[in-house]
């Protein structure tokens, strides 16, 4: 996936060298085809797009929208948005394609940009390259060959910097996801991440847990002492009265020791998480070994 750098200010222009960026975009008034070397993004694009997550996006609430412009030369310009709405399993007739093409009619009336060239989304700490926007970005880029998708990050937002990223497909992603050629390599390493996501998972459960029961163990041991703090001066009390003091008590009655976490399940998933990394680590050396050799020669040859 190719992605061009932050804008960061009104009307700011994004641009990217052509190394890796898939599709073409048509010039307006050439009869050539020409790579998108660079995304424009109008400040009022900027705008709606901050303003639709702040309404509606707040949290990990993920907003989405449509892009709308034009593309001149090499350039692609977005000049105007508009959110795709929210809307819940009762709203099952509520039709997607139908409200778009709507909304770029209503636009198309008033004399404004509507042809179609992308999409946006927010995202939550980054965590936006998924299948599901693998899945859509391909959509827009097979029908249209010049779209992007626009990667809006509130929290880096928030802290001063704007952060408002274009991504494309490769052509050589886009040949993979159409023909739907995942290799077993692919698969091989997708599996082992997968693995080591849920050993992880699993490790951060028994942190957990492990966490939870130092925790009550310190607890109890204050309640413990304030209880033998409590029984000591009472039995001062009573042996000022002449009283003979308090039977004594077998705390670990009263007190049971709590169960601590099984250590051997930890110890058997910090193994495995080692096994998975090991695999991962040597899977990629070996293909970055096989990437370096083809550059050099790649370089060479020319």
């Amino acid at each position: 996936m190719a992605s061009r750098k932050e804008g960061t200010g009104s009307a700011a222009a994004s641009s990217s060298s052509t190394s890796g960026v898939g599709g073409k975009g048509k010039s307006k008034g050439s009869s050539g085809d020409s790579a998108v070397k660079q995304v424009q993004i109008d400040g009022l694009v900027v705008l709606k797009i901050i303003k639709h997550y702040q309404e509606e996006g707040q949290g990990t609430e993920v907003v989405q929208g449509v892009l709308l412009g034009l593309v001149v030369e090499d350039r692609l310009e977005i000049t105007n948005c508009f959110p795709f709405p929210q809307h819940t399993e009762d709203d099952a007739d509520f039709d997607e394609v139908q409200y778009q093409m709507e909304m770029m009619r209503s636009l198309r009336h008033v004399n404004i940009d509507h042809l179609h060239v992308g999409w946006y989304q927010s995202t939550y700490y980054g965590s936006f390259v998924t299948r599901a926007l693998l899945d859509s970005q391909f959509s827009y880029q097979h029908a249209i060959e010049e779209s992007v998708v626009l990667i809006y990050d509130p929290i880096k937002t928030a802290q001063g910097s704007l952060s408002l990223k274009a991504y494309r497909l490769t052509p050589k992603l886009m040949e993979v996801c159409k023909e739907k050629d995942f290799s077993p390599e692919a698969n091989h390493l997708g599996k082992n991440l997968q693995l080591l996501m849920d050993r992880v998972d699993e490790m951060s459960q028994d942190i957990v847990k492990y966490n939870t029961y130092m925790r009550n163990t310190s607890k109890q041991q204050q309640q413990k002492h304030q209880y033998q703090q409590r029984r000591q001066q009472e039995n001062m009390q009573r042996q000022s009265r002449g009283e003979p003091p308090l039977p004594e008590e077998d705390l670990s009655k009263l007190f049971k020791p709590l169960q601590p976490p099984a250590r051997m399940d930890s110890l058997l998933i910090a193994g495995q998480i080692n096994t998975y990394c090991q695999n991962i680590k040597e899977f990629t050396a070996q293909n970055l070994g096989k990437l370096f050799m083809a550059q050099a020669l790649q370089e060479y040859n020319n």
